[in-house]
């Protein structure tokens, strides 16, 4: 029953990550604290578990949706190469500062930051277009400051790098489709963070690879990658407005928890 629900988790992440770029983590990490929790893993681990499991299956889910918006020509690779500079360093910060937090404080901060996205995903939040695209120092911060706060949320940056780049003057579907690349190196590098930093963890459950819970990778990725894909076509053809408000009622309600 556990691998069915990472098979339909890795379904719904694969659409998420297509569809908005945002990686698929930001529903990822929730539902798999919930999983581990009734599969009574240590208290101690399974929120960091979580975040690392998470950031590696978009390593999977995010292969696809890049196939698909590169094919489209939506890609801005010149951003993703000098944004990735940046992501590769505050990946490993990042992940470094969230496991030095304790499991519940973690959660709770990780509510919050859910809760701050269904907000903005409701009200259709964006930054007006008031600047051009920053040269490659700017590009290089601006990944350190994403590929840090995507390691301590377990997510593909897809949240912070959209809104960035939509500021930045890019058009939407340029925007999410280089946010879907940035998630790749943002996920790689967080996720081999994790493995080391868990690696010599003592209460860790079989089938762990540090910080990631292999059986839950394997599930996700299983799905995930087929309707990334999927999700990248969407996002091409229809208006994501509904959607975006029915995630974000599904965020407040698992911020809402994660606090409570």
């Amino acid at each position: 029953m556990e691998f069915v629900i990472y098979l339909v988790l890795g379904a719904c992440a694969g659409v998420l990550a297509g569809l908005f770029g945002v990686g698929g983590g930001i529903i990822i990490v929730p539902v798999l604290v919930l999983s581990f929790t009734l599969q009574g893993f240590d208290a101690s681990v399974l929120t960091h578990l979580a975040v690392g499991t998470s950031l590696a299956t978009i390593v999977f889910t995010s292969v696809n949706a890049i196939l698909e918006h590169h094919r489209r020509g939506a890609v801005q690779w010149p951003i993703f190469v000098w944004m990735t500079v940046g992501i590769l360093l505050g990946a490993g910060v990042g992940a470094k500062t969230a496991s030095l937090i304790q499991g519940p404080h973690l959660q709770k901060i990780i509510g919050v930051f859910a809760l701050l996205v269904a907000v903005q995903m409701a009200l259709d939040l964006k930054p007006k277009a008031s600047r051009g695209v920053p040269g490659k120092l700017g590009l290089t911060a601006a990944g350190g400051v994403v590929g840090w706060a995507s390691a301590i949320f377990g997510i593909g940056g897809g949240s912070l790098t959209v809104p960035f780049l939509t500021w930045r003057s890019l058009p939407m579907q340029q925007a999410v489709a280089t946010s879907s690349a940035c998630g790749f190196p943002i996920a790689v590098a967080s996720a081999l963070s994790f493995i080391v930093l868990g690696w010599d963890e003592a209460h860790l459950p079989p089938n762990s690879l540090g910080f990631v819970y292999l059986p839950a990778l394997l599930g996700i990725a299983l799905t995930s990658m087929f309707f990334a894909r999927f999700g990248a076509r969407l996002a091409h053809k229809l208006s994501p407005r509904l959607l975006k408000r029915l995630f974000a009622a599904l965020l407040f309600c698992v911020g809402l928890s994660f606090l409570l």
